[in-house]
């Protein structure tokens, strides 16, 4: 697949940028996208919760009713779970969500995603550019000149570029990224994919390593 690339004002220029067909190009299988998002999203999750148990509440164990004969529940103690304030059954406890996703399944999601977008006509390929200085003003007319202005957009980047990380740091619904860091997740949840040119060689030299 063949692409236009775009300047910062928003003009096509007569560069053009080829994307491999094994990487953009290939059928996407929507198992792995969601496999490689579950994990991604399991990773994230603390996993602090917790609740205590009849054991860990702290009151008496002096039987309230007797066993028999009240016509309600034989619940025992203060800490019945019966009881407001008692203990809860089988409550969350402390654990780990993450989980293993093979690598070449890692690889294949990420490849079926950036196909996804492809497929739709949702990659933008913009000549590399950088700030002087942190202007989120300047990355707000970039948008615009790209017609992609309230839009939810990724930005994927051939290295660190902490002007332009900063000039979008503030904007709601636009993620700074670098080719290298670039995964399933953060391509799924963008409507479209703003790429710099020499990303593209970066994208190709990640998944051809």
């Amino acid at each position: 697949m063949e692409l236009s690339v775009y300047n910062i004002k928003g003009e096509v220029t007569d560069k053009k940028v080829t994307l491999d067909d094994s990487i953009f190009g290939i059928e996407p299988n929507d198992h792995v996208i969601w496999l490689d998002v579950k994990q991604y999203m399991a990773n994230r999750r603390q996993g602090t919760h917790k609740s205590k148990e009849r054991s860990e509440i702290t009151g008496s164990t002096r039987k309230l009713i007797r066993q028999k004969g009240s016509g309600g529940a034989r619940r025992g103690d203060v800490k019945s779970p019966l009881l407001v304030g008692g203990g809860r059954v089988f409550g969350p406890k402390p654990r780990d969500y993450s989980f293993k996703v093979n690598k070449k399944v890692k690889a294949l999601a990420r490849k079926s995603a950036l196909s996804l977008k492809a497929k739709n006509n949702a990659i933008v390929v913009v000549e590399d550019f950088a700030f002087d200085t942190p202007k989120t003003k300047q990355f707000v007319e970039l948008t615009k000149n790209l017609q992609l202005a309230d839009k939810k957009l990724l930005f994927v980047l051939p290295n660190q570029n902490k002007n332009v990380y900063l000039s979008a740091r503030n904007l709601s619904g636009i993620n700074v990224i670098t080719a290298s860091d670039i995964n399933t997740y953060k391509i799924m949840d963008c409507a479209s994919l703003v790429m710099m040119e020499s990303s593209v060689a970066v994208i190709d030299n990640l998944f051809k390593a």
